[in-house]
């Protein structure tokens, strides 16, 4: 029998543990920063929690107004929550920033394109609304993980008007095709429309975003080979692009990691912040 590379859990021994470690750490995380909670739209799942740093962390360039950092979690559109994923505002927390941890609501109970339009208000949220927050709208950086990849390459399209200025693409897919005749085909069902209209390699991006399309050099083939394509696709439209496989890191793992900035994928995300272009941390 073929192992589907795509079911996350038959590949990373340690699967259950690491759903643990993100649950820990994120209730300490929430126990430790100050955080609110806000809506981003009417749908069951649309809210935001922001998380803000302390008072000896840096607003950056003598500016009281803060970055901001939107993290999208994974789970192929269809499990976890803002609240297993706090844990990154650890890091965007000590670069200085106003950090952003997004809840969507999930497949099937929903359709891909609904989930895109919820992070896309959460956006228009952030732009028209973080200022009361103390955030700076023009400083507005994004990561996700896996399906949250995914989803944050919607909020820099050639079609957005205000495109994020930085982006952090950890274990994406970005053609989705593949999935359809994989495990998730019943769990989920993804339509030919679907894969049509909302598969990232087909569409045009913004130049002016900065982009770090990463992936675990111990994670499956696929994320791989769709890494390293979106990375060149990018490229072709004119895009700054760092493209990183990231040592000894597993799908799990990687994400955890974003948690920490002493990490690589930590330090990725920390010069994104900053503001880095192509400079390799």
């Amino acid at each position: 029998m073929t192992t589907d590379p795509f079911r996350t859990r038959d590949h990373v021994a340690d699967f259950d543990d690491k759903i643990v470690a993100y649950r820990d750490r994120s209730a300490a995380t929430r126990a430790r920063l100050r955080t609110v909670t806000v809506r981003t739209g009417d749908a069951e799942g649309e809210a935001l929690d922001l998380f803000f740093p302390g008072p000896d962390t840096h607003a950056g360039a003598g500016d009281a107004a803060r970055p901001v950092h939107l993290f999208i979690h994974g789970g192929y559109w269809r499990m976890f929550s803002k609240d297993d994923f706090s844990f990154v505002a650890d890091t965007v927390t000590a670069a200085g920033a106003i950090a952003a941890v997004l809840d969507y609501a999930l497949m099937p109970a929903v359709r891909l394109s609904d989930i895109v339009g919820q992070v896309r208000r959460a956006r228009r949220w952030i732009a028209d609304t973080i200022a009361d927050h103390g955030g700076d709208p023009a400083r507005v950086t994004v990561s996700g993980h896996s399906a949250g990849a995914h989803l944050a390459t919607f909020l820099l399209t050639a079609d957005q008007p205000d495109p994020v200025a930085g982006a952090l693409l950890l274990g994406g897919l970005y053609d989705l095709r593949p999935l359809q005749s994989s495990f998730l085909e019943p769990l989920i069902g993804l339509t030919d429309d679907e894969v049509a209209t909302l598969s990232p390699i087909d569409h045009r991006h913004s130049p002016a975003t900065r982009v770090r399309v990463l992936w675990g050099a111990r994670e499956t083939p696929p994320f791989h080979e769709q890494g390293r394509a979106f990375a060149g696709h990018l490229r072709d439209q004119g895009a700054d692009v760092v493209a990183v496989a990231l040592a000894d890191a597993d799908h799990m793992s990687s994400a955890l990691d974003l948690g920490s900035p002493e990490t690589e994928a930590g330090r990725h995300l920390v010069a994104l912040i900053e503001g880095e272009g192509d400079r390799q941390p």
